[in-house]
């Protein structure tokens, strides 16, 4: 369990190779999550996140690397919070040879967010990127979680779950790194709020389990490392989301 206390305003190792560069709102519920993997010759940043957040994660992303040093963006899912801010981040990396990484389902609405950048559909790929250090990510489509063009990414070098949506939280006291019970309570409010129905999660489980997870980072909430990590898992499979909690059928 980690006890230190996080300078939110900085960004934050999780790891020697892998960084948050988020922005902690103390007015909000609902926190975003950008990421980094830093890799030899490569660097991946995971959703950047909106346009108002983009001054303060670009800031972050400047302290730990330059800009022009990163190969590839990956955008889990189309929603405004996640990748709103993607073609002024284009513009800042400034490299011809960047690529977007997400699903081929997704490409005709991040179009609209008027990026230039040529796409790596991981779905056209085989599910996977081999980097040039022979790091491979690992992609899962995750149709209605919530999104039906989401993608969920397993870096096999760390042992790490980039989990988009799922595994999220809302919460008026969050922590970047889950620390107590509290934890459940806040992806309980959050998946209830956006996943359709248990059956969804249930069928996404099923093929997380041949992965060996270490940590789960989600685009919202707070990372899960050590024993959150079967315990999220477990807490979900039994979790009743949206049409569940209406008898089946819609209001």
């Amino acid at each position: 369990m980690r006890v230190k206390a996080l300078d939110y305003e900085n960004p934050i190792a999780v790891l020697r190779d892998i960084y948050w560069v988020g922005f902690y709102d103390q007015e909000a519920d609902l926190h975003c999550n950008p990421y980094l993997i830093i890799d030899d010759e490569e660097v991946l940043l995971f959703d950047p996140g909106s346009i108002p957040h983009f001054s303060v994660v670009m800031r972050k992303v400047i302290d730990v690397i330059n800009p022009e040093e990163i190969t590839h963006v990956v955008l889990s899912h189309q929603d405004p919070d996640v990748c709103g801010n993607i073609a002024v981040v284009e513009d800042l990396i400034g490299r011809d040879d960047l690529k977007l990484v997400n699903h081929s389902s997704l490409t005709r609405l991040v179009q609209h967010y008027g990026v230039k950048s040529p796409f790596y559909e991981v779905d056209k790929n085989g599910g996977k990127l081999e980097l040039k250090s022979g790091r491979v990510l690992e992609f899962l489509h995750t149709p209605f979680l919530h999104s039906p063009f989401g993608i969920v990414t397993y870096d096999h070098e760390s042992k790490s779950l980039f989990s988009s949506d799922i595994f999220g939280g809302l919460s008026d006291h969050w922590s970047l790194f889950a620390s107590e019970d509290a934890a459940f309570e806040s992806m309980s409010r959050w998946h209830q709020l956006i996943i359709p129905s248990n059956r969804v999660l249930k069928d996404f489980l099923q093929k997380l389990e041949r992965f060996d997870i270490q940590r789960i980072l989600p685009q919202h909430g707070s990372i899960l490392e050590g024993s959150f990590v079967p315990r999220a898992i477990e807490h979900l499979r039994n979790l009743p989301c949206g049409i569940d909690l209406t008898g089946g059928t819609l209001p």
